[in-house]
């Protein structure tokens, strides 16, 4: 191994060289996260990798839908499929800690061939929102919680998904938040998390379980949201990794099992200053107008970017299930959980706003762009809320949309939106959505089968 080579992996984060030790580094992965969220891109012997390196991949990874279908747009030589550049980003090298041989995994930055940012690439969505804050000399901050389900392995798409069986022998039991013999109960796995976790150097806050059988929720520390997104597309790999290690699944479906509740993301958002000051409260402690303004443009486009927070037909399942905990609407209110918008308890210093609406099955990235979209909206028209909620909130006013084609709708017709997020990649975002519904209608489900085949 050449001098120049060993110089860049001794210039790896301390966990990584924890996690090598003595062995020789043999594969880098160089990854990216894709329309869906998870990661593509190009393996290789650790020898055939450098920093400073350029490799591509063709665009036409990002005209597929959820099921791989490719869809036609009105995209100018679109079937050339031209290659674009990935440039790694050596802050986010981490382990893969299940590999059988020591690997790297660095998720890489989209280029043109030309030097620009790939304006379709959830990473560089999420970049340009931050630019927008960055050039009024804000910053956000965030901390996602991630929730998931921990299920037998289901190799029948047409069979239901089951809740896994615990270290007692027996299927796991929902309506049981915050037991922590429930998290026991599927302790190897959660160990397991933890391990992969430290050998990547990612940092988890708290574990909990959360109220569906076999339902987790890993809460992140509060960071910089590109950070954070990187954490999150971390963290969904290595949570279905571990589990597929102790013999289940994990899954990030916003809504796997009928009869249990979804899952979320939702995601703690604060703004500071040039000087590290929370702009959310006033010097006396008081919530600030731009507190009030970040919530009035949350409530007045978030419902534009649902399609960006629930992504798929499934994701809806979550908001239409009675009893399930899950807000559909964008009212906010101080410690209130029926709101889709949440005020928790906190010192002034820590003043924030929770995004209850976001399903785990979304871009981390693209949700996390969304929602600093909306806030940011709101801070520079000085948009004002509703009054807050103080009582329970099931139904009102402005509920979300019912569906995946009504979200879309109003998706299509917010030009503000677009111009923050980026006019290209919300039509190749449209496009892609309306050609994963259209599949969809044209599934024949098995409730279809068992109620309709004999019965109509």
């Amino acid at each position: 191994m050449s001098r120049h080579r060993t110089s860049w992996i001794e210039n790896l984060p301390e966990a990584f060289q924890e996690y090598l030790g003595d062995r020789r580094l043999e594969e880098v992965e160089a990854i990216i996260p894709d329309i869906v969220g998870m990661s593509r891109g190009k393996a290789m012997p650790s020898h055939k990798f450098r920093p400073d390196e350029t490799f591509f991949l063709p665009i036409s990874l990002f005209y597929q839908t959820i099921s791989g279908e490719y869809v036609d747009m009105e995209i100018e030589d679109q079937w050339l499929e031209r290659d674009i550049v990935l440039r790694p980003d050596m802050s986010t090298a981490v382990a893969a800690p299940w590999a059988e041989d020591a690997t790297l995994q660095v998720i890489c930055d989209l280029e043109t061939r030309e030097g620009a940012p790939l304006p379709i690439a959830p990473r560089n969505v999420l970049k340009r929102v931050l630019d927008l804050y960055s050039k009024r000399g804000w910053k956000p901050v965030v901390a996602p919680e991630v929730e998931f389900y921990l299920t037998k392995p289901n190799t029948d798409p047409n069979e239901p998904i089951e809740p896994p069986l615990g270290r007692t022998g027996r299927k796991g039991a929902s309506r049981q938040a915050y037991s922590m013999v429930a998290v026991d109960e599927y302790g190897e796995v959660i160990d397991t998390i933890y391990d992969y976790a430290e050998a990547q150097g990612l940092q988890i806050d708290t574990v909990i379980q959360e109220g569906g059988a076999g339902q987790i929720e890993i809460n992140l520390m509060h960071d910089d949201p590109l950070k954070q997104a990187d954490q999150v597309f971390y963290f969904k790999r290595t949570i279905r990794e571990a589990a597929l290690k102790n013999g289940v699944f994990a899954t990030f479906m916003a809504k796997p099992m009928r009869d249990e509740p979804g899952s979320a993301m939702h995601i703690h958002q604060s703004v500071v200053d040039v000087k590290g000051k929370n702009i959310f409260s006033d010097s006396d402690g008081s919530p600030s107008a731009a507190f009030h303004h970040f919530i009035g443009g949350s409530q007045k486009y978030l419902m534009s970017v649902v399609p960006l927070l629930a992504p798929y037909v499934n994701s809806f399942r979550r908001f239409n299930a009675e009893g399930m905990s899950a807000p559909t609407n964008l009212e906010w209110g101080s410690d209130n959980r029926t709101t889709g918008l949440r005020i928790p308890n906190s010192k002034p210093i820590a003043r924030r706003v929770e995004n209850r609406v976001i399903g785990i099955d979304s871009n981390p990235y693209l949700a996390i762009a969304a929602s600093l979209a909306c806030g940011y909206l709101g801070l520079v028209n000085k948009i004002a809320p509703r009054p807050a909620a103080v009582h329970e909130v099931f139904e009102c006013e402005h509920q979300l949309p019912e569906g995946l084609a009504s979200a879309l709708d109003l998706f299509d017709e917010d030009h503000e939106v677009r111009e923050v997020l980026g006019k290209d990649f919300c039509q190749l975002y449209s496009d892609i959505k309306h050609a994963e519904h259209d599949e969809y209608k044209r599934e024949i489900s098995p409730w279809e089968r068992q109620h309709l085949l004999l019965n109509a």
